[in-house]
């Protein structure tokens, strides 16, 4: 075995060529076995193994930059720099990571966990080495799923006029970017990445730049052979008149290839983009053939390639009412940022193919489109995750808030998230949503809620709508329909108020029980329409409270405890005491959603302690 004499870098640096393949088929074996037991991101990771070894064999991490992009194939990265007896609390809480994280590694650049910004980062680790007088190689690992997403053409349009040493490599599966032709592109792709042709390239150029003759004939032959060239090898003209050298397309399984492109890259000393081809889970045909649904896969059997059972989701049932309203209705759209499976969109697509939209990974793009729709009398449904709609801020604003567009924002992975952490945690979008004028903002704490709410989104409201609703099942406690109206009271009591809106009301509902038992009166209200409030609802859903506690997976800044004791103290009935059961201003890590309440005090039994101090 060679995988688990690997300690870091340096002894992939030290394999010999034979020693090398064995160590890309341990790893392809590895992955998917760890994986397997523990859940994460396959395919991605599967087919970045070769690519993987090539960089580590090429640059030092320690101190050269490899930037990633997403970051969601970081695995092999991770098991080659010291961390592979890690793997068994890969995505668990207190253990390592399913993205890269500086704080974990030296050799984590930059945290990656959204699209499209690598080449941005790396451009300006690049500008900071060069002004600092040092000396390293700065890489940018994107894919070309990623390069759907307008940033990325910002970076390369700077990165290429840059004239800075940057090394892009594309890691091309073939999602996004056409097939090259035929077998001469291949053969030319070969001779392009071979060492010798480097070589020869540099004593070309010194042989005809030095003289005036030699000028000429260097730019006769540099136009023939860009005839030639864009005509083979269309893919490379984009990124060399943005001021790349093309290197490639290489074959991103062939190691040795790798390594010899990625060495000329280097010591080309300019803006370079080597294209690798690649296959999404390669070595595993049930992800070769079904890339999408192998992307992030919970526990499974390798063998058989199947995964327990799952219970019902907030996203399925989403897909399932959205559905029913488009059959009602032919106004209604949809529209996705290259999630239609996670956002349980994929049967409204097959159902619906003329009124579906997948923009690819472009947030900014739907959001600006869903507008125009709006505008013109369609009902469209922006199904997004928290995090990504983050990337559309300014459209939710600028283009749909700003002309009270009615413009429907499924909002999903509200709150705790789980295994993917910091980067994917939906705990901003209920204060940054409701901060926003015209904007509606439904919280849903069933399916049930769901459907009703949904449904009275696209039919009933006018304006801007998001409903937010968590990654998963209903829990335990609340499976009701009480969406009617901003607030309402679901447990009596008198010595104490709790507070929540969505599935949190779960927590409050426990906390509630728990209290009883020890002899205190809690009463519960729900919240059903966090934004806007208006001032007599509120007024009256807490009238004669004196003390309470709200919790909220969210962070603390215009959190909805705030804004509710605000509106009280302004009305003339300021409260006694109040506690603000939330995240503050933090970033959680990953790890189960039950484990990450209890650790940030949102749990049943945390609340149920704070309210006894509050009740005293």
């Amino acid at each position: 075995m060679i995988l688990e004499h690997i300690r870091g870098p340096e002894d992939v640096k030290a394999l010999t060529p034979d020693e090398t393949k064995l160590l890309c088929q341990e790893l392809h074996t590895f992955l998917l076995q760890s994986v397997a037991k523990t859940g994460g991101h396959l395919a991605s990771n599967l087919g970045a193994v070769e690519l993987t070894v090539a960089i580590h064999r090429v640059f030092d991490t320690a101190r050269d930059r490899l930037v990633f992009d997403v970051g969601h194939q970081c695995y092999a990265h991770k098991a080659l720099t010291g961390r592979l007896e890690q793997f068994p609390t890969l995505r668990q809480y207190g253990g390592l990571s399913g993205f890269p994280k500086p704080n974990e590694s030296v050799h984590d650049a930059f945290v990656a966990g959204h699209a499209s910004n690598s080449v941005s980062v790396a451009l300006g680790m690049a500008r900071a080495r060069t002004l600092l007088g040092q000396d390293y190689s700065v890489l940018a690992l994107i894919g070309d799923g990623a390069l759907s997403g307008g940033l990325a053409y910002e970076g390369l349009n700077n990165a290429g006029a840059s004239g800075e040493p940057l090394i892009v490599i594309l890691n091309d599966n073939g999602m996004s970017i056409s097939q090259n032709v035929g077998a001469v592109s291949a053969h030319l792709a070969q001779l392009r990445s071979h060492p010798g042709y480097s070589e020869f390239k540099k004593a070309y150029r010194r042989a005809l730049l030095g003289s005036k003759p030699g000028q000429a004939v260097y730019r006769f032959n540099h136009r023939l052979k860009s005839g030639i060239k864009n005509a083979l090898l269309p893919n490379a003209t984009m990124f060399e008149d943005m001021g790349f050298t093309y290197v490639g397309p290489v074959d991103g399984h062939n190691e040795a290839q790798l390594e010899s492109a990625l060495e000329w890259a280097k010591e080309l000393r300019c803006p370079a983009l080597v294209h690798v081809r690649t296959v999404k889970g390669k070595g595993y045909a049930p992800a070769e053939r079904e890339p999408d649904k192998w992307h992030g896969v919970g526990v499974f059997d390798v063998e058989s390639g199947r995964a327990p059972e799952g219970g019902e989701t907030f996203s399925a049932v989403f897909g399932e009412e959205l559905c029913a309203l488009a059959a009602e209705d032919a106004r209604v759209c949809a529209v996705t940022a290259a999630m239609a499976d996670g956002t349980g969109l994929s049967e409204f697509a097959r159902r619906f193919p003329e009124r579906f939209f997948d923009v690819g990974i472009a947030e900014a793009q739907a959001a600006a489109m869903a507008a125009g729709m709006a505008k013109q009398g369609l009902r469209p449904v922006f199904a997004v995750y928290s995090t990504f709609l983050q990337r559309a801020y300014d459209q939710l604003i600028h283009d749909t808030a700003l002309s009270d567009l009615h413009v429907v924002f499924a909002v999903d992975r509200a709150g705790f998230v789980g295994a993917d952490g910091e980067t994917h945690h939906g705990i901003f979008d209920a204060t940054f949503l409701s901060d926003i004028p015209n904007m509606t903002v439904l919280c849903p704490a069933s399916f049930a809620e769901l459907r009703v709410m949904l449904r009275r989104a696209v039919l009933e409201l006018d304006g801007p709508v998001a409903i937010r609703y968590p990654r998963g099942g209903e829990e335990e406690r609340y499976h009701d329909e009480r969406s009617e109206g901003a607030f309402v009271e679901l447990r009596a009591g008198g010595d104490v108020t709790l507070c929540a809106y969505g599935t949190m009301i779960n927590s409050v509902l426990g906390a509630a029980e728990l209290l009883a038992s020890r002899g205190i009166s809690a009463r519960v209200v729900k919240v059903n329409c966090i934004s806007p409030f208006v001032d007599a609802d509120v007024r009256a859903a807490f009238a004669g409270t004196r003390k309470l506690i709200v919790a909220e997976e969210c962070a603390s800044v215009g959190c909805v405890g705030q804004r509710l004791a605000a509106i009280l103290t302004e009305e003339g009935t300021p409260l006694e005491k109040l506690y603000l059961c939330n995240l503050g201003k933090r970033f959680p890590p990953h790890g189960g959603a039950r484990q990450l309440r209890e650790a940030f005090g949102l749990d049943a039994a945390s609340i149920c302690r704070r309210a006894m101090e509050v009740a005293q």
